[in-house]
This record gives C-alpha cells, structure tokens and sequence, in this order.
C-alpha cells in the first residue's frame, strides 16, 4: 500500500482547511510523523499511516480507494 499524497493533501485543504495537525488527530496520528509521509514522498509506502487512514475513511463514509494505491 501506498498514500496517494496528492489525494490526501486535498483531503486535508478540504475537510480540514489545510490544517494538517487536525487531519493528523483525526485519524489518530502524530502530526509529526503524519507531515513526514507527506512531505517525503519515500516514505508513502507506510502500513501504519494507510490502516489509519482506511479507518477514518470507513467511520466518514469516505472510498478510502481514492487515497491509497494498492500495489
């Protein structure tokens, strides 16, 4: 799995008004490593971000296909 950053990114400008430290509790994750995954696209392939991130897309009524590829 890997994020789709630009995806994500619109999520957050979106539903959170840009504040990614929002979209950050949201989901249940430091903002810290959350702006890394970002802003580092290397790092887009992390389990831990993506099971997070499918979480809060399923409780949102989100297609969390759109922000995830599947390699």
């Amino acid at each position: 799995m890997r994020v789709n950053i630009q995806q994500v990114k619109e999520l957050i400008e979106s539903n959170f008004r840009g504040n990614k430290t929002w979209f950050s509790e949201a989901i249940g994750m430091d903002a810290t490593y959350v702006s890394r995954i970002l802003n580092n696209p290397e790092k887009c392939n992390s389990d831990k971000f993506c099971n997070s991130l499918i979480k809060y897309c399923t409780l949102n009524n989100l297609d969390f296909k759109k922000y995830i590829f599947f390699d």
